[in-house]
């Protein structure tokens, strides 16, 4: 089963501080769950002109209780209890044509629910026409527009009944017309067993949705709190923002760090 989610928005700030912004998001007070961000690969492309980025990001993070209690005692062993899990993020931006691209999706639990998100970052064209009717682009520079979809999976079951049919392939009572078994006996057992698995599934992409619409409306509030800071006091000002934000959670040691294992400054 798959479950698809899409909405949009606009930021009232320039694609260029906006695209900044998003690679500085965290720390923030609306992510403080969040506690590393890994840059794993950084290049830019001179043929295109884009800059892509793959990041790590170290969330303190389990399932929900919901979720929990539907699932079979120890099927999770002791990754339940650890609180966190790895969030896998790639992007490209295009600075000359003013948009960009990200998408991000977990790396733990992938067997219970594969949550995919990718996000699509545009400066606002507006059409004006012409005294002569032609039609043009204006480009509003003070406004990004933002388009998120995300599409959950949940395979839960899936590996347990791809076992179940083939046992019931290979045994004799399903080989030949001779067998003692009734023809629609073990269909049916598949069918229930194919009904209960579905439910299952459905019912835990539809609390993976739930959680990823309130957690959007807290992604685009911190959002605006970095292009706050930006506005007000720049680059300088982001980055005491960060500082505290830091501190506030963890103390002047704590363990939130970014950490950049290939750039484009390695030569250097």
């Amino acid at each position: 089963m798959v479950k698809f989610y899409e909405s949009s928005f606009s930021y009232e700030y320039a694609f260029p501080a906006v695209s900044l912004a998003y690679f500085l998001r965290y720390p923030n007070p609306y992510a403080k769950h969040v506690l590393s961000t890994d840059t794993i690969d950084r290049h830019f492309d001179p043929d295109n002109q884009r800059l892509y980025t793959t990041r790590l990001h170290l969330k303190r993070s389990k399932l929900p209780p919901t979720i929990l209690k539907l699932l079979p005692k120890g099927i999770l062993g002791s990754n339940s209890d650890s609180g966190q899990s790895y969030i896998l993020e790639t992007s490209v931006v295009d600075v000359r044509e003013g948009w960009m691209t990200t998408e991000t999706k977990n790396l733990e639990w992938t067997g219970i629910l594969s949550v995919i998100e990718k996000q699509f970052y545009r400066r606002q064209v507006q059409e004006n026409t012409s005294n002569n009717g032609e039609i043009t682009n204006e480009t509003q520079n003070g406004t990004t527009d933002v388009t998120t979809s995300t599409t959950f999976l949940s395979r839960f079951g899936q590996g347990g009944l791809r076992t179940a049919r083939r046992r019931v392939e290979t045994t004799p009572a399903n080989r030949g017309p001779a067998a003692d078994t009734p023809d629609d006996a073990q269909p049916k057992k598949g069918f229930l067993s194919s009904w209960s698995t579905s439910s299952l599934q459905r019912t835990i992409e539809a609390i993976g949705m739930r959680r990823t619409r309130e957690a959007l409306l807290k992604s685009k509030d911190g959002m605006n709190v970095v292009l706050g800071r930006m506005r007000s006091g720049g680059l300088v000002e982001v980055l005491e923002g960060m500082r505290r934000d830091r501190e506030g959670v963890y103390g002047s040691e704590g363990p939130w760090r970014e950490r950049g294992w290939k750039g484009i400054n390695d030569d250097e």
